[in-house]
């Protein structure tokens, strides 16, 4: 049905992935392929033509996404029919798209076509509270319509604010229902808080490195980033206290556990030191804890040995629940909570309320903090992989945290001098995606090091791409 006849040499010519797309492309054309007619499942099809279920799957998707097959959840994929939307009458080929930030940022969410996401944010698919989530889904049926058909309060759904004062509190942080603010998520967060407390030409104090997003909604409100360098006990605070003293910032940004890009966590000394010199300097102290719930042990909470009276708090749910329910929140002294309640509601109004009941059931339906376990142990699991499979390979890993999502390592060979991003555009032409380090560089510079997370890493693909592409 198919003429395929895989020519494995490397670098001649296309990949196996550009081969199978071709000869699929030269069935349909010729008819023996016909519309509505079925493929060989992806491991029928590797067994019959002796390729990897990766190269077929990656090939799949491709044609999925030029519009020549179509998927169906346990249909699997068949030639794309005449009602299927239109369908270039040549066949495209597929060029990888420009590899930097802002990819980063928009294209990479809503490319599906790339098998292998070792440089992604989020935890499989298969990893996520399932259970949880259709328990309160079903919940969410049982509610009356005129409960949730309005825009619900401007601070959020009440019943979830209690429950995350609750939780804070019993961390060590006392706080009130009415010092917490739902957003859609930590990134939304961010963007209120920095609405709120900084102006266009203001000095802020970021992490190097950092976290992607925050970098470019800092260049987006026209704010000038000063890189202070983390450790991996927390911030190089002699190199904070110097940065404070030349440019004058107005605030601090920093990840407090399993941080993102470094997965390192600060210490409680180093915890002091930065609270200490916020207090010297009069910084607002911006921190960010989306991954605290992963965290394996103790991590000092910035915001509970401050009180809340400097540090701004944030947090959320997208790392463990699901990263389509957007749901965060920012925690702060009432009156600053007062104003960035007021942008909230200027730039976007209220937050979805339903979205919020459901996160509120999967807390309190009793399996959230099994699921929790769960996840941590898997984590640890993966880092002990992933971190066998660095070492195989000469990679430098910074930190070793042992949990959370990711793992910072700098690769080896030529691009230990070249830096890593023109090895993540080379992985791409493979359906990799790595997450190079100049994303995480307040000045976008090329390093060697690249972001892995630790769930997507332990692909043989992407092991065999690292050998043969000398890193």
């Amino acid at each position: 049905m198919i003429d395929f006849q895989p020519d494995r040499a490397r670098g001649q010519g296309p990949t196996l992935v550009e081969q199978l797309v071709a000869a699929i492309l030269q069935a349909i054309e010729a008819q023996t392929l016909r519309p509505g007619m079925p493929l060989p499942s992806v491991r029928e099809f590797a067994r019959q033509y002796g390729v990897s279920t990766f190269t077929v799957a990656s090939a799949y998707s491709r044609l999925v996404s030029q519009g020549w097959l179509a998927a169906r959840p346990g249909a699997g994929y068949r030639v794309a029919t005449p009602d299927a939307p239109a369908r270039p009458r040549q066949p495209l080929s597929w060029e990888p798209p420009r590899l930097n930030a802002g990819w980063l940022l928009s294209d990479i969410f809503a490319d599906h076509s790339i098998p292998i996401k070792s440089g992604c944010g989020w935890l499989p698919g298969e990893w996520l509270n399932e259970e949880g989530l259709h328990m309160a889904l079903r919940h969410m049926g049982r509610v009356p319509a005129m409960r949730i058909a309005n825009y619900g309060h401007p601070y959020g759904y009440a019943p979830l604010r209690e429950t995350i004062a609750a939780s804070l509190g019993a961390q060590g942080m006392e706080v009130e229902a009415s010092q917490v603010l739902l957003t859609q998520g930590v990134t939304h967060g961010l963007d209120m808080v920095i609405r709120t407390l900084l102006r266009p030409g203001d000095t802020v104090v970021v992490e190097q490195p950092a976290y992607a997003n925050l970098l470019q909604m800092l260049r987006l409100a026209g704010l000038r980033a000063v890189a202070v360098p983390r450790t991996v006990d927390g911030l190089d605070c002699g190199a904070l206290d110097a940065a404070v003293a030349r440019h004058r910032p107005r605030a601090l940004f920093v990840n407090t556990a399993l941080q993102n890009p470094s997965g390192a966590s600060i210490g409680m000394a180093n915890a002091f030191r930065i609270l200490q010199a916020a207090e010297r300097h009069g910084l607002w102290v911006i921190e960010d804890d989306i991954s605290r719930e992963l965290a394996p042990g103790v991590t000092p909470m910035l915001a509970a040995l401050d009180g809340a009276r400097r540090v701004v708090y944030l947090g959320g749910y997208s790392k463990v629940i699901s990263p389509s329910v957007r749901v965060g929140y920012v925690v702060a002294h009432r009156d600053l909570v007062r104003d960035i309640a007021r942008t909230k509601m200027a730039v976007g109004l209220t937050s979805p309320e339903i979205m919020e009941r459901i996160v509120h059931q999967v807390i309190r339906e009793g399996r959230y903090r099994a699921h929790i376990a769960r996840t941590r142990e898997r984590l640890a699991e993966a880092h002990a992989g992933v971190g066998r499979l660095m070492a195989q390979h000469g990679f430098e890993i910074y930190g070793r945290p042992q949990g959370g999502l990711f793992l910072w390592a700098k690769v080896g060979g030529q691009w230990r001098e070249r830096g890593a991003n023109g090895l993540a555009e080379l992985a791409l032409k493979d359906g990799i995606w790595l997450a190079p380090g100049s994303y995480f560089e307040a000045d976008e510079a090329d390093t060697p090091w690249i972001r892995f997370n630790v769930a997507y890493s332990e692909a043989p693909e992407l092991w065999r791409f690292m050998r043969n592409a000398g890193a």
